[in-house]
């Protein structure tokens, strides 16, 4: 209940005029009441907006009416509230000391009910007339009884139909687990490779890179490939990685390789992006793309110069001599094919795609392979039949002599269509064409091509021996090309039984450069 004192006269039904409550004399003459004239009003339950700028509050006392929620009070209704106090409830401490801080209220009965934290039931204490002494309703306990039997019949029947949605849960969780330990491991490696040059982008940054993946280049195997722009204005290549292998494996491979190393014929890495499942690798952009749209005929397509192709077979073997010797480890990229190898403005080949990579000391002349990797048509063979011997860097040397034999034919080495069964495999038919000194067929090929069409298939055909110790090292292979083709000799048939040594087929003038390759066979 709210006294107030007004400088102005208030019109609401709300506030009682109290001078016609008591004496307006007498109250006047109150020393502690100021000399102006003032107007006095009550109210029941005010609240601060309730309040008139003209007003004060004088006091404010305590009384167990509901609140001024209705007007016209009375003088005799505010005398019978303040005669008749305020009230006191001891619930709470009943609550407190009985039903240890649980819920409780009191119904019309004068009863106080408390209500169990695990809810399985109630019990009720009855206090009447002030006296506290507990009295538990039995009813209660076997209502408990009942309804914990029906949780336990509920909890049966919830078993039995929902166990095969619970079954598939499990499996969802157990393949969320399993990302989650991939994510681990990526970022497990990353976080210990602290000398890398490629920066870390954000999934926010690729998409903006590359406005939204607008601009795709291509798709494969490992997911699709996008054109983006630096902030710096530089084109990039962004390869998203989508079908990964359980343990990330393909993107540990590609940055733990190829972000450590530098070489102009081998792709740069620029950075990669590894947030969660969604994981990105950022290349330098080569506009002229990938290798295989240059040297197979297609309709529309302006074909490379003999020279220029023949450039190209040169940088493709630096890069892949760089990998397999430049490095304080050896790298075999075992995927060398005309698709992994792109363009610049230029022409200038670069190696790329190190998916299938595997890093080694360069003292090992043997490595340890759990299954073959690679492309069919470009394997070595000794990743299938492991009697003809142990898997090497000479098994890069093999995809390279392939490479380089579709490079100067200008076609595929497999040609399951071909007029004639020697067709089938190609570089038999090479082989037999070369030796009994016919061309390949080609058009408007000029002398001095022909002798640069002639070497590059001598140097395949060296590559793709079938025994690996009978292979070039890379740097024989870059030694050959260089050279002149008059100092090359046939080597023996690929993926026959004639094994011969080496040495014994080399023309005299050249046995310099050939045999000490012969000698270093069995070395490297």
């Amino acid at each position: 209940m709210v006294f107030m004192s007004c400088e102005r006269p208030v019109n609401t039904p709300f506030y009682l005029d109290t001078s016609t409550c008591i004496d307006n004399g007498d109250y006047s003459s109150n020393s502690s009441i100021s000399h102006s004239k003032r107007y006095k009003y009550v109210t029941i339950d005010a609240r601060v907006m309730d309040v008139k700028d003209s007003c004060r509050l004088e006091q404010m006392v305590l009384t167990s009416r509901p609140g001024n929620d209705h007007p016209n009070i009375s003088c005799s209704e505010i005398h019978n509230d303040l005669v008749y106090g305020f009230e006191l409830s001891w619930i709470q401490v009943i609550c407190d000391s009985y039903c240890g801080g649980n819920s409780c209220y009191r119904n019309d009965l004068n009863r106080v009910q408390c209500y169990s934290k695990i809810g399985l039931g109630r019990r009720l204490l009855y206090f009447f007339e002030g006296r506290q002494p507990p009295y538990v309703d039995y009813l209660s306990i076997a209502y408990n009884w009942y309804l914990l039997l029906n949780i336990v019949l509920l909890y049966l029947t919830a078993k039995m139909v929902l166990g095969a949605p619970c079954v598939v849960a499990l499996l969802i969780y157990k393949w969320c687990r399993r990302h989650l330990s991939t994510n681990d491991a990526v970022e497990e490696f990353l976080q210990s490779q602290n000398n890398f040059m490629p920066i870390r982008y954000s999934y926010s940054e690729i998409r903006k890179m590359t406005k939204g993946f607008k601009d795709k280049l291509g798709e494969g195997g490992y997911g699709s490939v996008y054109k983006g722009k630096l902030q710096s204005g530089r084109l990039v290549a962004i390869k998203m990685l989508d079908n990964f292998k359980a343990n990330g494996q393909d993107f540990i491979n590609e940055v733990a390789t190829i972000g450590r190393i530098h070489h102009m014929n081998v792709v740069q890495l620029i950075g990669f992006c590894a947030k969660g499942p969604k994981r990105a690798l950022i290349y330098e952009f080569m506009p002229n793309g990938s290798l295989d749209k240059y040297i197979f005929s297609l309709e529309g397509r302006i074909p490379l110069s003999i020279e220029k192709i023949y450039e190209i077979s040169l940088g493709v073997a630096h890069g892949i001599e760089y990998l397999h010797r430049g490095c304080d480890i050896q790298i075999l990229h075992f995927d060398i094919k005309p698709h992994n190898i792109l363009l610049d403005e230029n022409f200038t080949p670069k190696v790329s795609d190190f998916g299938l990579a595997k890093l080694f000391l360069a003292a090992d002349s043997i490595v340890s392979l759990t299954a073959a990797r690679g492309t069919l048509g470009y394997m070595a063979p000794e990743l299938f039949y492991k009697n003809i011997g142990g898997v090497s860097y000479k098994a890069d040397v093999y995809s390279f002599g392939m490479l380089l034999l579709e490079m100067a034919s200008r076609r595929k080495n497999f040609n399951a269509l071909a007029d004639h069964s020697s067709q089938i495999y190609f570089p038999t038919w090479v082989y037999d064409q070369v030796s009994e000194g016919n061309d390949i067929i080609m058009e408007d090929v000029t002398e001095e091509e022909k002798k640069t069409i002639n070497k590059m298939i001598i140097v395949a055909l060296w590559c793709i021996q079938m025994k690996p110790s009978d292979r070039l090292s890379m740097n024989k292979v870059v030694e050959m090309l260089v050279g002149e083709v008059e100092c090359l000799q046939m080597p023996s048939k690929p993926f026959l039984s004639s094994l011969a040594d080496v040495g014994d087929n080399l023309n005299p003038t050249c046995s310099t450069m050939q045999s000490g390759e012969s000698s270093q066979s069995t070395q490297f």
